[in-house]
């Protein structure tokens, strides 16, 4: 794999430095600890606190203990199919986009690692809108409202590029930091479980099996907390995208299924023990994050006060270890020719400097179009977990295929395959139909990359119809919002 050299540039401290040995070297590497650090840091970050409202709001006790025995063993499948691909393809690097690429060529690698990339990228706008609101709880007198308002955005900016800062001192640097971080927001979720715990009363929790006859069949409650852990679980990946990082490829697989782990326990005992300690009917009209009031019901108001700490600390982590996937997917990408070779271009700590001044400068808008939106939050979050599950799914059908070889990876690629095309449908079409018009201004950037390497802009007849199919979705969505018929303001 060849370097991208370009001489330092004392306006923005870009500059790829030649490395004399194995990239990236060896005292850049990243220990199975910080990877799993990676791991855990990116998935908690600020759906747990608000899991048993948003769980009990669809589902009784009896369908959640299904949804999660089935999300266990769809998110396993997934964690499973990261660890095996890991091994048999060792050579295969930038994760998510790097399994894409290697099974479906460049043109499909290309659409992988756009749309993780944007859906990092507006991930972390919502994750610094909820900083910014989970601040004004605490402080009601900054004036900072729900994130979204001028004061609200200004801080979350400022909060950017201050990521932005510690990023661009080095990934092992960043790393560091964010391990320290991940082991921190985990003391007050720990604490919820064991105050929690004590306070769990079996009477309370048998009333919450099956909840309201309201709910409906146990079918759709069960379906209603799928969808609720889609955006839990996103980051099981985390590892993998760094695996060009790893001081040994086994050290991939083994932090993908300790951080795993521990993340399923964690959310599993949040969401269960609460509704013993509340009832479902109860919980289900809680404000977020529920978290609070929970444990506010259990030891009194500085209960709430603690979880909002918690969650500052929590998105805070999260949003650290998604600046750096962010960055990393098209800096992989860019090495390997896909994307435009100078967002390759590091800086003299080799960090992805490039990339990081692209990916942030995309979150800054994302803040200021979200001026426009009445509940932020959500409508990103939404968004940003549609805009990730076809990688997902790419990364399925890529184990499916390289399974021929391995009965293992077969078994997990075809799990993984069901789960991944299950959650497709569990994201429904409006949201689908928005990641379209996400999707397609990544064709003119692989247009782009594709004419600077002297190479057609499409490698065969089939990319061509891709393209074609997804300009028709995007055209079909901008109808509908032109029409009324899809109104962004309720979605």
């Amino acid at each position: 794999m060849s370097s991208v050299v370009s001489p330092p540039s004392p306006r923005d401290g870009i500059g790829a430095v030649p490395h004399a040995g194995p990239w990236p070297p060896l005292r850049q590497r990243l220990s199975v600890g910080a990877l799993t650090s990676l791991v855990i840091g990116s998935m908690i970050g600020s759906g747990v606190f608000s899991l048993p409202q948003n769980m009990a709001a669809g589902a009784g006790a009896g369908a959640i203990l299904i949804g999660w025995g089935i999300t266990a063993l769809g998110m396993l499948s997934l964690a499973m199919m990261f660890l095996q691909l890991a091994r048999a393809e060792p050579d295969v690097v930038g994760g998510v986009y790097g399994y894409a690429r290697a099974g479906f060529g460049d043109f499909i690698g290309f659409q992988s690692a756009w749309g993780y990339w944007l859906s990092a990228l507006i991930g972390n706008a919502g994750y610094l809108i909820v900083i910014v609101a989970a601040v004004s709880n605490l402080l009601p007198a900054a004036g900072l409202g729900a994130g979204n308002t001028g004061a609200g955005v200004a801080v979350a900016s400022v909060l950017l590029w201050a990521y932005h800062a510690l990023a661009l001192r080095g990934v092992r640097t960043a790393a560091a930091v964010n391990m320290l971080v991940t082991l921190s927001k985990l003391v007050p979720l720990l604490m919820f479980v064991g105050l929690v715990a004590v306070a769990f009363q079996a009477p309370t929790f048998s009333l919450s099996m099956w909840g309201d006859a309201k709910l409906g069949p146990v079918f759709d409650q069960v379906r209603s907390t799928m969808l609720v852990t889609v955006w839990a679980f996103i980051g099981i990946e985390g590892a993998s995208v760094f695996s060009a990082r790893a001081r040994e490829a086994r050290d991939v697989g083994r932090a993908t299924m300790l951080g795993f782990g521990a993340t399923l326990v964690l959310y599993m005992a949040i969401t269960l023990l609460s509704l013993g300690v509340v009832p479902q009917a109860e919980l289900a009209q809680m404000a977020n994050p529920s978290m609070a009031g929970v444990l506010q019901k259990v030891v009194g108001p500085w209960g709430a006060v603690l979880v909002n700490l918690g969650l500052l600390v929590s998105v805070g982590g999260a949003m650290l270890a998604w600046t750096l996937l962010a960055a990393e997917v098209p800096y992989s990408a860019a090495k390997e020719q896909v994307f435009p070779a100078g967002v390759a271009r590091e800086n003299l700590r080799q960090a992805p400097a490039a990339a990081l001044w692209w990916s942030n400068g995309i979150v800054q808008a994302v803040l200021l179009l979200s001026l426009l939106a009445g509940n932020a939050y959500l409508v990103l979050i939404k968004l940003a977990t549609s805009t990730i599950l076809l990688p997902y799914l790419l990364c399925a059908l890529f184990a499916l295929r390289r399974g021929a070889a391995s009965r293992g990876l077969a078994l997990t690629g075809a799990l993984a395959t069901v789960y991944s095309a299950w959650l497709v449908y569990a994201a429904g079409p409006v949201y689908l139909l928005l990641t379209a018009l996400v999707y397609v201004p990544g064709l003119a950037v692989h247009a782009l990359a594709r004419r600077r390497r002297g190479l057609p802009v499409y490698a065969g007849g089939d990319e061509q119809v891709a393209a074609v199919l997804l300009l028709a979705a995007a055209f079909v969505t901008l109808w509908l919002i032109a029409g009324g018929t899809l109104d962004l303001q309720k979605i």
